[in-house]
């Protein structure tokens, strides 16, 4: 069996029961983000937010393939990723609006969520720059004598710098155990793709370090999680480090401040057309046999969910001001 069949076997033959907490989750993310947008609106939280409405099924797809040991690691647009690995909701709103009782407690805010017990290590600003620590991270896998592999995550913008080439030059010299994922959602902030890099196909760029590289469609979450399992069964099996490029697009701005002046409406309108979690839920009606009550009912139940999580994170209260110089340093 090829390549391409056993993804596309993987993707179409998936539980009802797992298709509908991926559902779940989407609509989770949707609704989070959703929540954070009013939330800065309000002047709760501050500094930059950028969401991740459009791109749920990569998230969701991708991190369902990983096993228990496996470890990620993101860039600045790390919400999802956060509530995929499963984090408190609770906890990752605190966090957004700099309370004590954050996932992060309070002192990273949007852009830095961490959750160390279930080894997502967050969140990074500087672009490209968790690039090497994802390396790192997998070279300590490989050290060890694991079976855990390092999903890395990026935008299309991070395969234009040093960062990217030094790590994927260095993850296939050493057969490190990763799979470096692209979330291309065809702008780098205000750039498309075809402007600010030299090769659009971010997938052809790994072949300069003789990689496995694939496309994939990024809004279809059982074809992100099929592509993903079968990186990371290659990476165990020894065949060295994989690269994913996921086709996706964001359906906001590139951050809150964004005015969004540099596409049309008719290319946001096609892109809508093709909604993840309208996918999802088309083939939960059509082929699984789901009924719009048991979806409706998942809805509401994330709607509970959320006012929860927003009534814990308002309530809590912010760091107490002597603890500003607390965890500067490892002990």
């Amino acid at each position: 069996m090829s390549e391409r069949e056993v993804g596309v076997g993987r993707a179409a033959d998936i539980p009802k029961e797992l298709l509908l907490d991926w559902y779940r989750q989407m609509v989770l993310i949707r609704k989070f983000e959703q929540s954070c947008s009013e939330q800065y609106q309000l002047g709760k939280i501050g500094g930059f937010l950028h969401l991740y409405i459009g791109q749920e099924a990569v998230a969701v797809g991708s991190i369902a393939a990983k096993q228990e040991g496996d470890h990620l690691i993101t860039a600045y647009r790390d919400h999802a990723h956060a509530l995929a690995v499963g984090s408190d909701v609770g906890a990752c709103m605190a966090e957004l609006l700099g309370k004590v009782t954050g996932l992060s407690k309070g002192r990273g805010g949007s852009m830095h969520l961490a959750d160390v017990p279930r080894r997502y290590w967050g969140g990074y600003a500087v672009v490209g720059g968790h690039l090497p620590l994802g390396a790192g991270i997998a070279l300590s896998e490989q050290y060890k004598g694991t079976d855990n592999a390092v999903l890395c995550y990026m935008g299309d913008g991070s395969t234009n710098i040093g960062y990217f080439h030094e790590s994927l030059n260095m993850s296939g010299v050493w057969n490190l155990p990763i799979v470096w994922i692209v979330e291309n959602n065809q702008y780098g902030m205000g750039t498309s793709v075809d402007r600010a890099s030299a090769a659009p196909d971010m997938a052809t760029k790994a072949k300069g370090y003789a990689m496995e590289s694939r496309q994939v469609d990024g809004m279809s979450v059982c074809d992100v999680y099929a592509a993903t399992l079968d990186a990371l069964d290659r990476v165990r099996a020894g065949e060295g480090p994989q690269f994913l490029e996921l086709i996706t697009y964001r359906f906001e701005g590139h951050s809150m401040g964004d005015p969004l002046r540099y596409r049309g409406k008719d290319e946001v309108v096609r892109w809508r057309e093709d909604d993840p979690i309208g996918i999802l839920e088309r083939r939960l009606v059509e082929k699984e046999g789901c009924t719009r009550e048991e979806l409706d009912a998942i809805d509401d139940n994330v709607e509970e969910v959320m006012a929860a999580a927003v009534k814990f994170a308002d309530e809590s209260p912010f760091p107490d001001l002597d603890s500003l110089y607390d965890n500067i340093y490892a002990s």
